[in-house]
């Protein structure tokens, strides 16, 4: 089979596409024909050799955690799924035609396998680091970084929890965050002002990365109500940084059930062939999303 593989650290020039074997189904998994897989940035912080501490990997390997695809494979004491049945979910080495997957879900019904693909790592993100944050219904979420995949994600589902939710994003994803539910504002000088201006802010995330720590505690008055999934140094500024899974199941039934509801849509904003998964990292980690890139096999 055809997977996207590296075998050194290092930048998007190191990912080959290559033939292998196909894997197969252990106990408690099952395997996919993936139809598509979500690119996330922590498929190029692996890729780089970031990540070695929580997903240490041995070399050569294959990329990606997310993707959607058809049931081909169930492995020993699996239940409830069988062969044919389209499913979400997490897996091992996604940016490939078949792929292992540990957690998964059921597609609801009218969901692309594209659509499905950019869920799974996205929502569990989100539902852990609004967790982590402690902000309770009646209160104010800022989102540094909210037009991308996570932040999609957590825009929504703070709404729908009675959070109010102020998200920074560029000047073209203003109406973006605004469609999603959120008060807007821009990056750039004087954002801090703009944000105090929208109202006092209970909590803070930092999905972006672009070294707003110190901003974030000052509208907070507390490290220790900000939350960073993209800032390794977050420590430094006694924020935590968020890196490590809880309950993808239940991630995924949750994600199942919201977007059944019409209450969760991330929209795909852009689609790449399995041999241009190096343009999928370089444009991931330049940023500036407006919701979820995904890989289509």
């Amino acid at each position: 089979m055809k997977r996207v593989g590296f075998g050194e650290y290092g930048g998007p020039d190191v990912l080959r596409l290559e033939e292998v074997e196909a894997p197969h189904a252990g106990p408690g998994r099952i395997r996919i024909a993936v139809r598509a897989a979500g690119v996330n940035p922590v498929d190029w912080r692996i890729r780089e050799g970031q990540m070695l501490k929580a997903h240490p990997i041995e070399l050569p390997a294959g990329v990606g955690l997310d993707a959607a695809g058809v049931v081909d494979e169930v492995g020993e004491g699996v239940e409830g799924v069988e062969a044919g049945d389209h499913v979400f979910g997490e897996g091992i080495d996604t940016y490939a035609e078949f792929a292992v997957l540990t957690a998964w879900a059921r597609m609801p019904e009218g969901l692309s396998f594209e659509e499905a693909a950019g869920y799974p790592s996205v929502v569990e993100t989100a539902l852990r680091v609004i967790r982590e944050v402690g902000v309770r219904p009646g209160q104010t979420l800022l989102v540094s970084g909210a037009s991308g995949g996570v932040g999609s994600a957590v825009l929504q589902i703070a709404r729908e929890r009675g959070i109010t939710v102020i998200g920074t994003a560029g000047a073209a994803n203003q109406e973006y965050l605004r469609g999603l539910g959120a008060m807007a504002t821009t990056y750039g000088e004087g954002w801090v002002e703009r944000v105090r201006r929208l109202g006092d802010v209970d909590a803070a995330l930092d999905l972006a990365g672009t070294g707003v720590l110190p901003e974030l505690i000052a509208l907070t008055g507390d490290p220790r109500k900000v939350i960073s999934i993209a800032d390794l140094g977050a420590p430094e500024h006694g924020v935590r940084f968020s890196g490590v899974a809880g309950s993808v199941p239940d991630a995924l039934a949750e994600a199942a059930d919201l977007i059944a509801r019409g209450r969760l849509h991330i929209p795909v904003e852009q689609r790449y062939a399995l041999a241009d998964a190096a343009a999928a990292h370089i444009d991931s980690k330049a940023g500036h999303a407006r919701g979820r890139r995904v890989v289509i096999i």
